[in-house]
């Protein structure tokens, strides 16, 4: 169980506490955040609310532990990377317990992301042997003008104290999309995790303590986003910010000053079906796509762009596919569970009421239980509705129907988000056409969108976000590039 057994550390009476200097500790505050289960919409555990001081002690160890970890081998640091890993793994249960108590994640997924993540955090020390491990040598005669009297040695080094922030809907694997890259490159690493899902990040994090990494190298700090939040963000001891969430990252970006951002914001990822497409693919994907976790996911299919010939069978296709959605509690492994909060459930029932009163066609009848919606298709919906443009997060869909390619393209692009989009045709060169339009991150062909394999660039445009991730693209972004010249007093050739 949670909370017990060797997790017993991080837990003071009903209150889990924070992680600095190889400790857990309790805050000096003597104030906690609540975290509430979506699903009885109850206090289901407890979190230290830190303090701007005690963030400032954490800026401090990091800085330190971090001179000494940069002179770690490579290998050394690999090591301790599949050492958390395999205990991560070995201690699932624990930690998918708290997904499923903190952000009603269905119990067999809450499972899948704890083994994703030690995958993934295996990989990354594996790729990050091979990447840093290699330089570059340049000779100056290369360039015009120049005889060979220079030799460039280059080479990756760390950037220093990476803050880590991730979201609510994977707070364990999209916090160590971001810990392994920073540690394996040498850096440290302060981990502010979202209040849903703190205690399960916190569990995660536990591991790393158990694998024996230096203290004050990692460091998790919970609270209120109000009191400590920009001051984390805006700290000078940060040398790189790493975020996944909403458009909270805008204004991070906005204040976070000369320092290299890694920025994940969300989509509203179109899904643009041809007269030609495999509608029985297209349908088990919209609802893979649309409907897993209950659509709060930034890589769910959030609007379906349909060719207008074969709408009305992709429709009824997808209709009877929703029918069979089971829909309860996360630990009955139903197919949707309750969306993270009341907030979430109130803004989503706020774009379907928009869509009733504008004329969209229900598919099948709005039904709400607390924080629990039931899986609902729109049809017939038009640009001039809220749900065509914002993004749900939840399991609300909307069909517009379209009588071209260009429209299609034209709606996916007119949005302000561009993180990912699919196209579905049996004609690749359309689909190539079509991909090379769409102004987003990534375009997916004949697939619903997806965030992964997690060693795969992923990234989004416009308003969904700044910089690149996947396990290469992180670990070359959290360094950067060190030169050393040697200068010879006379030209010298190889075998010259």
């Amino acid at each position: 169980m949670a909370g017990t057994g060797v997790f017993s550390d991080i837990l003071d009476g009903d209150v889990y506490k924070y992680y600095a200097d190889g400790e857990w500790k309790k805050s000096s505050s003597g104030k906690t955040v609540a975290i509430i289960n979506p699903s009885t919409r109850k206090t289901q555990y407890k979190v230290q609310a830190c303090t701007q001081e005690e963030v400032n002690k954490v800026m401090e160890s990091a800085k330190t532990a971090q001179k000494s970890w940069a002179k770690t081998p490579l290998w050394k640091r690999a090591e301790l990377l599949h050492k958390a890993a395999a205990i991560l793994k070995e201690h699932k249960a624990p930690i998918a317990e708290c997904l499923v108590k903190e952000i009603a994640k269905p119990a067999k997924d809450a499972i899948t992301e704890v083994v994703r993540s030690g995958d993934l955090i295996s990989y990354t020390a594996e790729e990050g042997v091979r990447i840093l491990g290699e330089g570059k040598f340049l000779v100056s005669d290369s360039f015009p003008g120049n005889q060979r009297t220079k030799y460039c040695l280059t080479s990756k080094i760390p950037l220093g104290v990476i803050l880590a922030i991730p979201p609510f809907n994977y707070p364990v694997n999209l916090a160590v999309s971001k810990i392994a890259p920073a540690l394996i490159a040498g850096n440290s690493l302060v981990l502010k995790p979202p209040t849903q899902g703190a205690v399960s990040a916190l569990h995660m994090v536990h591991c790393f303590h158990l694998a024996g990494f230096p203290k004050g190298l990692i460091s998790c700090v919970t609270g209120k986003g109000s009191e400590i939040g920009d001051f984390l963000t805006m700290h000078p001891g940060v040398n790189c910010i790493s975020f996944t969430g909403g458009d909270t990252g805008i204004a991070i970006s906005k204040k976070a000053g000369m320092i290299p951002l890694q920025m994940e914001l969300g989509g509203k990822d179109a899904c643009i079906v041809l007269e030609d497409a495999d509608l029985d693919l297209v349908a088990a994907n919209i609802i893979k796509g649309g409907f897993s976790y209950s659509g709060q996911r930034c890589t769910a299919v959030k609007v379906v762009l349909v060719m207008e010939s074969v709408a009305d069978v992709l429709v009824e296709k997808v209709k009877a596919k929703v029918a069979k959605l089971t829909a309860g509690a996360p630990e009955d492994d139903c197919d949707i569970t309750p969306v993270v909060s009341e907030s979430s459930a109130n803004f989503i029932e706020g774009l379907v009421k928009d869509a009733k009163e504008k004329g969209a066609t229900f598919c099948q009848e709005y039904k709400r239980d607390g924080n629990l919606i039931w899986p609902l298709l729109l049809d017939n919906v038009r640009p001039d509705m809220r749900i065509a443009w914002e993004e749900p997060f939840g399991p609300v869909l909307p069909v517009i129907r379209i009588n071209s390619i260009e429209e299609g393209i034209h709606h996916c692009n007119a949005s302000n988000f561009g993180l990912q989009g699919c196209v579905f045709t049996k004609d690749v060169n359309k689909a190539i056409l079509i991909s090379d339009a769409m102004e987003t991150g990534t375009v997916q062909i004949n697939s619903a969108p997806a965030r992964g394999p997690d060693h795969f660039p992923f990234q989004g445009v416009k308003d969904s976000g700044i910089g690149s991730q996947g396990v290469t693209n992180s670990i070359n972004m959290m360094t950067k590039i060190k030169s050393t010249v040697i200068n010879l007093p006379t030209p010298s050739y190889t075998m010259g």
